[in-house]
């Protein structure tokens, strides 16, 4: 096989043949238990052949037909969103071709909503630091992820932050009880600065995914944001690209708390794996004062691609028939458990978390101070390389401020010894890196 130039910038990297279940083979024969699920994506595991025959059919049926039409697989992802999984408070479905092209659209209906209500002034989205939002410009520019704005800081827009919910590292003290109230005003405060009446919408992950390591927010966070937005008028954009659909135990990563964003944005989990797919959900009243203002909902060229939206019906009619949702949540429990027993003995670990089958370990030179490995010593990624050597794949997080994760998302179907190599594995790899 000749040389080529994949991916665009030159390195060593894998060459996958097939996958079935929860492992991957390389082109050299070599099975590599999927431990990430590649990018936190796969769920319900590698191969399924009700999924591939679904995506065939459709494909035969018809191929391209412009997103504004409906099909009949289009029709068929909308009926199963609208029946088994959106709450009744968001009943507008806006389907893409990816995560952050999704986020990047509930970011213009946020915009929109506001403009048709004559406050055009409110063009500021708040996110937070650390956080991942996508690779577009208006996506990366949000995002509080150093490592990934590089090379670009000259094009991208500086957007209001506030900090997420980082119990290790509170100000106040590890874990400190009062770490929710602390992070609910920080955003207040936020919010007062850059200026009550010029923030559109509030971004943020329900549970903060790669970018800090499965960072779960104090329970009293949330309900407390939410009051917060509700008294400036500001709407709240839930980014469940990576939390949706099941990973973290509940059908929703928001759902661990009791409120509602106003906007919710899909993707990874959506198909599986098996498409590229991305789903925006608003309230009513989103979607009333659109209906009644000039403004457009533009498309991707390729958003709800008929076959893709049949991959996703019947990925999430899968996962509600094998009660996938309520495994994640069983087996994240398992999994959390076997890995706080293996790992948490390591010097050089500061915490095991995470919720339902996204899962994240921090590493750092020092748990007693919390100082973290020097960036030029490349923990994470050298801990993955020695994993991969050992037949497991897990995936590497941080922003380059915030380093040394390593992130756990294993499709929904893993099963006990699984989750025994993936303790294993990874404190072995731990030891052999940092030792």
């Amino acid at each position: 096989m000749s040389e080529v130039n994949w991916p665009f910038r030159r390195g060593s990297t894998m060459s996958i043949r097939s996958a079935q279940g929860v492992y991957l083979e390389t082109s050299d024969g070599q099975q590599i238990l999927d431990a990430a699920g590649g990018a936190i994506v796969s769920n319900i595991g590698h191969g399924r052949e009700r999924v591939v025959e679904a995506v065939a059919k459709a494909t035969r049926d018809y191929s391209y037909v412009v997103p504004p039409w409906l099909t009949p697989s289009r029709q068929a992802l909308a009926d199963v969103l609208s029946e088994h999984w959106l709450p009744p408070e968001l009943s507008r479905i806006h389907i893409t071709s990816g995560g952050s092209e999704a986020v990047e659209s509930g970011i213009k209906l946020a915009l929109q909503y506001h403009a048709a209500g004559g406050e055009r002034d409110r063009s500021l989205i708040l996110a937070r630091v650390p956080s991942y939002h996508g690779t577009t410009l208006a996506t990366a520019g949000l995002s509080g992820h150093a490592v990934r704005k590089r090379g670009l800081e000259s094009a991208l827009t500086v957007f209001p932050s506030a900090p997420t919910p980082y119990l290790l590292r509170c100000p106040l003290g590890r874990n400190h009880p009062d770490a929710g109230e602390y992070y609910a005003q920080a955003l207040r405060q936020a919010i007062i600065d850059a200026g009550p009446n010029r923030i559109a919408a509030l971004l943020a992950e329900p549970i903060t995914g790669s970018s800090g390591g499965a960072l779960v927010p104090p329970d009293d966070y949330w309900p407390k944001v939410r009051e917060i937005c509700n008294e400036y008028g500001v709407l709240i954009i839930m980014d469940e690209v990576m939390t949706g659909f099941g990973r973290t135990g509940s059908r929703f990563g928001y759902q661990h708390w009791p409120f509602v964003p106003d906007i919710l944005v899909s993707g990874k989990g959506l198909a599986g794996g098996y498409a590229p797919l991305g789903g925006v959900y608003a309230s009513e009243a989103i979607g009333q004062a659109i209906d009644q203002s000039p403004f457009n909902v533009m498309f991707h060229t390729f958003g709800a691609h008929p076959a893709a939206c049949a991959a996703a019906a019947e990925v999430l009619t899968i996962i509600d028939e094998e009660q996938l949702v309520e495994r994640a949540a069983q087996q994240g429990k398992r999994l959390a458990e076997k890995l706080d027993a293996r790992l948490r003995p390591l010097p050089w670990v500061a915490e095991v978390r995470g919720r339902g089958l996204l899962q994240a370990v921090e590493v750092v030179s020092d748990p007693d101070s919390l100082q973290p490995f020097p960036e030029s010593a490349d923990i994470a990624n050298r801990i993955v390389a020695r994993a991969l050597d050992h037949g497991v794949f897990y995936y590497g997080g941080g922003t380059g401020e915030f380093r040394d994760m390593v992130c756990m998302g294993p499709a929904f179907t893993v099963q006990d010894e699984h989750l025994d190599t993936m303790a294993e594995v990874l404190a072995q790899s731990i030891e052999e890196v940092c030792g």
